[in-house]
């Protein structure tokens, strides 16, 4: 467990080789109206540090704990 952004990994592009999809034939309407379980992980891999370094180039100030809040941002020394 980390208590800052600056000493935990974040998943990267170059981290992920090859992944293989597998559909399973099951059927599950209490999951999602649907059937389908298991939808959208994989794009939300870098959502965190992207978001980070966004509010770094806009403002200038580097946010290293979620989640993010604007007393965060605008504390001086954070």
């Amino acid at each position: 467990m980390n208590h800052n952004l600056s000493e935990y990994h974040l998943a990267v592009d170059a981290d992920i080789h090859d992944i293989k999809v597998i559909f399973v034939e099951e059927d599950d309407r209490v999951v999602s109206r649907l059937g389908a379980k298991g939808v959208g992980e994989i794009g939300i891999v870098g959502v965190a540090a992207a978001v980070c370094n966004a509010i770094f180039h806009a403002t200038g100030r580097r946010v290293r704990s979620t989640p993010i809040t604007p007393d965060k941002v605008m504390r001086p020394g954070a």
